[in-house]
């Protein structure tokens, strides 16, 4: 199967709850992995620091959707140990191409300065993966990430496995059969990440509506 993956069976592999890794950039081979607790980010539940929502409402970023996807894929895998091999990201930009992959940009003037990037299938998220050049830019890309998805009707945002950096955003953890239990539900319904009518203007987050405001001390 290894030989003739496509992004048709990748969804496959995702609605099963497991996913690809590599052991590096040029690796030729992928594992599977399907961990035995699971991160996850509760769409209703996502902190937002005093700070970082100052920052949003100032405009320090702009944020887009889907205009940079290999530029966000590329910046994830911009780091001394990565995941992404080269294979892998190809068939994320495969699935892009198909209407399952999706990337929020944050640009300053004109400079991409972060990102996040995830696989969609029904109402479930795949986060996976986000990078930053500046200071607070990776957090802007999730929170207007999050927003976007509760706005859609997703109902599972899996961040596969659970970092401090998330945990401080409100990502947790959650026993295997629990996530799968989830993922078969949310595969089932359907959501948009392109949410008719889905005002850039009116980004909930950022004010707190769509997640918990924390002290500026927290997580800024």
């Amino acid at each position: 199967m290894d030989e003739e993956l496509t992004p048709e069976i990748l969804l496959r592999a995702y609605a099963m709850g497991i996913f690809p890794m590599s052991d590096g950039r040029t690796d030729p081979d992928l594992h599977w992995v399907d961990p035995r607790r699971r991160g996850i980010l509760p769409l209703d539940g996502f902190h937002v620091s005093r700070s970082l929502a100052r920052r949003i409402r100032r405009g320090d970023f702009r944020s887009t959707v889907d205009t940079a996807f290999a530029e966000v894929v590329a910046g994830c895998a911009e780091r001394a140990d990565t995941w992404i091999s080269h294979r892998i990201a190809r068939l994320y930009l495969d699935l892009h191409v198909a209407g399952h992959a999706h990337s929020v940009e944050v640009w300053q003037d004109d400079r991409l300065v972060g990102g996040v990037y995830g696989v969609v299938l029904g109402a479930a998220f795949f986060g996976e993966s986000m990078f930053s050049r500046a200071t607070d830019a990776s957090k802007v890309a999730l929170a207007h990430t999050v927003d976007r998805l509760n706005a859609g009707g997703f109902r599972l945002f899996d961040t596969q496995f659970l970092t401090p950096h998330l945990a401080s955003l409100g990502a947790i953890e959650i026993p295997r059969a629990d996530y799968h239990r989830r993922l078969a539900k949310a595969v089932q319904l359907r959501a948009t990440f392109a949410p008719e009518g889905y005002p850039p203007s009116g980004f909930g987050a950022a004010a707190g509506a769509s997640g918990k405001t924390q002290d500026s001390t927290q997580t800024s």
